[in-house]
């Protein structure tokens, strides 16, 4: 008489089974990182260009000398979770409802980056900038790329001391920038 015997995987078959599932995880993962990527720095053009449409809504609304709200400069207390973003909280709720944050940041790093030619009174330029991560994104053929030591970005120097090129603050180059 023959024994039974037991249906089952060996050791090693096991082992195989779950080195396999490892590879195609990491695999899944690494896709699932870039789509993210992709997806916060497509959000992010996208407010800055709903961020664009207010501010100009506000200069139309300006009477009787048209002008974008001036920009405060650059420090931990002008950018917050609660109401400030570098001068923008001016177009909330009247030309936006709320002021978009960038959707991967914390700190002071939450606010897109916005300035003018001068912290107070009337003004007529801007420079508003979302810092993407993605190098390789179409959008920057068609972003301004604007510097301030560069004739046509609208003025000499912004508060600040912003740059939408490859100077301080932007080392990376990674800034996607809008002027009017």
């Amino acid at each position: 008489m023959r024994r039974g015997t037991k249906g089952g995987f060996t050791l090693i078959e096991l082992l195989v089974v779950i080195a396999i599932i490892g590879v195609l995880a990491s695999i899944v993962l690494a896709s699932l990182n870039t789509a993210r990527r992709k997806s916060r720095d497509a959000r992010r053009i996208t407010d800055i260009k709903q961020i664009q449409l207010a501010l100009e809504l506000y200069y139309d609304a300006q009477t009787p000398t048209p002008g974008y709200p001036p920009a405060t400069l650059f420090s931990a207390g002008n950018c917050n979770a609660t109401t400030l973003a570098y001068g923008l909280q001016a177009l909330a709720p009247n030309y936006i409802p709320q002021v978009p944050r960038d959707p991967n940041r914390t700190g002071t790093a939450l606010c897109y980056r916005y300035a003018t030619p001068s912290a107070a009174g009337v003004q007529q330029a801007y420079h508003l900038a979302a810092q993407l991560e993605d190098s390789a994104n179409a959008a920057f053929t068609g972003d301004r790329d604007c510097e301030s030591s560069v004739a046509g970005c609208g003025t000499a120097a912004y508060t600040g001391g912003f740059d939408g090129g490859l100077t301080i603050p932007d080392t990376t180059g990674l800034l996607y920038d809008v002027t009017p």
